[in-house]
């Protein structure tokens, strides 16, 4: 296998994606399909999924398939496994994406319902999805990967975005905690740290921090890259590619580690 050959994953890689109908996870969903694995998604939005149901009717059968779930629901949690096996027949990579952005505000002034419910969609979610598809991973041919999306905020503070910020640092305890106790089995287990992404999700979190800060949309977006080395937003393939080249033979020495996409945020 020459070193080129070793930057693609191998064909027929099974995949599943959580939140994996819209935004980066479909980036990451349809990366792996045009690489030749066999995606499954699910996600929380009915919508979504009958938009990419519409969008994958032409491709047949190397269509990625979905399950309508809420990540922290433990019963929904179970059904997509359930359509995994059916589907796929068996899990290779696990590619746990789902997540909000959580309430913006001081930490006196947010609502105790609305951290809970950014704990339990952003880590619990990841807890629950990670013990499924551990036993399916161990019949890996090649060795399962796991890979967890974290976040920059979960290497910098980000003030205002404390709960977000929390479970972003917790993913990547939970990953490395996970790379150590899974390796002997030949799992491996990393999380990306994505930037300020170009995008809606980011376009809403830059608007409610102007709110939050009584400044302008773009006074705001200004001020968040300036403190990218790079100056610019990270794109969502950008991640995508990073994700694919974890599960090639190029990254099959990669384990616990936190991988930042980010352009080098300095400062949140």
């Amino acid at each position: 296998m020459t070193v080129t050959q070793m930057l693609q994953p191998r064909a027929g890689l099974r995949v599943l994606v959580t939140g994996g109908a819209s935004g980066i996870g479909l980036v990451i969903a349809r990366a792996f399909a045009d690489a030749g694995a066999r995606v499954h998604v699910c996600d929380a939005s009915r919508d979504t999924i009958d938009v990419l149901a519409t969008a994958e009717a032409n491709r047949g059968a190397g269509a990625i398939t979905a399950t309508l779930a809420d990540v922290s629901d433990r019963d929904a949690v179970e059904r997509v496994f359930a359509d995994v096996e059916a589907q796929l027949g068996g899990l290779d990579v696990l590619v746990n994406n789902a997540g909000i952005a959580g309430p913006t505000g001081g930490v006196d002034q947010i609502d105790p319902d609305e951290w809970d419910n950014t704990i339990d969609v952003n880590l619990n979610a990841q807890f629950y999805f990670a013990r499924r598809a551990v036993p399916l991973l161990r019949n890996a041919p090649d060795g399962g990967a796991i890979i967890a999306l974290s976040s920059v905020a979960g290497r910098l503070g980000y003030a205002y975005r404390t709960p977000y910020s929390a479970t972003k640092w917790a993913i990547v305890g939970l990953t490395k905690s996970l790379a150590i106790e899974l390796g002997p089995a030949g799992i491996r287990v990393n999380t990306i740290q994505p930037g300020i992404v170009k995008g809606p999700r980011i376009e809403r979190v830059i608007a409610a921090r102007a709110q939050q800060l009584g400044l302008s949309y773009d006074e705001m977006e200004k001020q968040y890259l300036e403190k990218i080395s790079l100056r610019r937003m990270t794109t969502p393939e950008e991640v995508a590619a990073t994700a694919l080249f974890l599960c090639s033979p190029g990254g099959s020495g990669i384990s616990g580690q936190a991988i930042s996409v980010c352009g080098n945020v300095e400062v949140l």
